[in-house]
């Protein structure tokens, strides 16, 4: 009991490690902007270089997973990752940034899809959604101490002392997978993520998670915007305090839910949390343009302790925006729970790998056509894109599931 204790708690490290990491640079991103001094090329590079690292990584990684020791393979993402951190710590140039960026992109693949693979092998079957909730909220409560954190931390100290940091946590990671993960001696010899590619489960699951990957993106990266933009532009026009505030509830509902709801579906069928939080995100998605009538209409406080003056908006976004993390909080460790189903005698790491590749479009092209749809028709229509792909995805989820599965599919996954 104690060894497997251990285990968790090194792959519960490294996704804290990793997920710190990614939250401190997309903090500091400005302040390197500032510093730097780049041209308007290098800032899209700056933004892109990561997703250039994370998207080559992906089939790579998932072959060399499920065919070589993951234990290995997971040193060496560790590694890398703790090597880009250093490099943050020396850049001086624009490039690099990117160069750094890129390094990042890799060993945030690798940390994240192969532990997951990881933790998901050393769980119990009947038990995995709630282990993976568990993993998930050691990511959410790196991005809580990550949001607000790094700006303070830049302010105070600098950039060496915080990349210090992070490498001190990726190596004490590295060390933890060392010392208390045995090596990994299941080995898949055929290419398994073209044959889990054809898997009817993970088609039905896909067919959701293509859509609500474009519902996640436009309203994760829209919110801070809505909540911080001026009202000429849709907004709400509150302080960067306030924005941070914001971004850290959704984080916070979604770490404290995710255990919890990870063991209720467990119990009573992946499959139907995986619907019931991808139309509750969509409903509430919908609302968030209401942020304001809703809070005039109920008579929420326009001043609180501490904060000073605020709309009447705030307390209803906070409360928004915090439901949206309880309603992920009922997809995510599910959905990951399925794709571990179905991935466990055939590749593990291939079927995570698939998971990921489905998300990267919607990741991609959302953001570009709600920059325009804030620009063309107005901000309101990001979230109502958002909301809609989310409740897309959900009713093709439970038509597909229902025809191809049986109609008692949904409680029986």
């Amino acid at each position: 009991m104690g060894s497997t204790r251990s285990e968790f708690y090194s792959l519960y490290l490294t996704r804290f490690a990793g997920s710190l990491g990614f939250i401190t640079i997309l903090t500091l991103l400005p302040t390197y902007i500032d510093v730097l001094d780049p041209s308007g090329v290098a800032v899209g590079l700056f933004i892109t270089a990561l997703g250039v690292g994370r998207t080559v990584a992906i089939v790579p990684l998932s072959w060399a997973g499920d065919r070589y020791d993951k234990r290995t393979i997971l040193l060496i993402a560790l590694a890398t990752s703790v090597s880009a951190y250093l490099l943050f710590a020396a850049i001086s140039s624009s490039i690099g940034f990117i160069a750094a960026r890129t390094l990042q992109g890799l060993g945030i693949v690798g940390t994240g899809l192969i532990s997951l693979a990881l933790i998901s092998e050393l769980a119990p079957p009947g038990d995995r959604a709630n282990v993976i909730g568990k993993y998930n909220s050691w990511r959410m409560a790196a991005g809580i101490i990550g949001t607000l954190g790094a700006g303070l931390l830049y302010q105070q100290f600098g950039f060496t002392p915080i990349f210090a940091i992070l490498a001190l946590l990726l190596t004490t990671a590295l060390f933890g997978v060392w010392l208390f993960i045995d090596p990994d001696d299941t080995s898949v010899s055929e290419f398994a993520l073209f044959d889990l590619a054809l898997n009817r489960r993970i088609l039905t699951l896909t067919s959701f998670r293509a859509q609500y990957a474009v519902a996640v993106t436009l309203v994760r990266k829209w919110v801070p915007i809505y909540v911080g933009v001026s009202a000429a532009r849709g907004g709400l026009a509150l302080s960067p305090f306030i924005v941070g505030t914001v971004i850290a509830s959704e984080k916070f509902m979604n770490m404290v839910s995710q255990p919890y709801m990870g063991r209720l579906s467990d119990q009573y069928g992946r499959a139907l949390f995986v619907f019931a939080g991808g139309g509750i995100y969509g409903v509430v998605a919908l609302a968030i343009p209401f942020a304001g009538p809703i809070g005039s209409t109920l008579g929420l406080p326009a001043t609180l302790p501490v904060l000073g003056d605020v709309s009447p908006a705030y307390p209803a976004i906070l409360l928004l925006n915090g439901l949206l993390g309880i309603a992920d909080s009922l997809r995510e460790p599910a959905s990951m729970a399925l794709f571990a189903d179905e991935g466990e005698d055939e590749g593990i790491a291939s079927s995570f790998g698939i998971r990921s590749l489905v998300w990267r479009p919607g990741a991609i092209v959302a953001p570009m056509v709600g920059g325009y749809l804030m620009s063309a028709v107005g901000m309101e229509w990001v979230f109502f894109l958002g909301g809609a792909a989310a409740v897309s995805g959900v009713l093709t989820f439970f038509v597909i599931l229902s025809s191809a599965h049986g109609r008692r599919a949904l409680a029986e996954w």
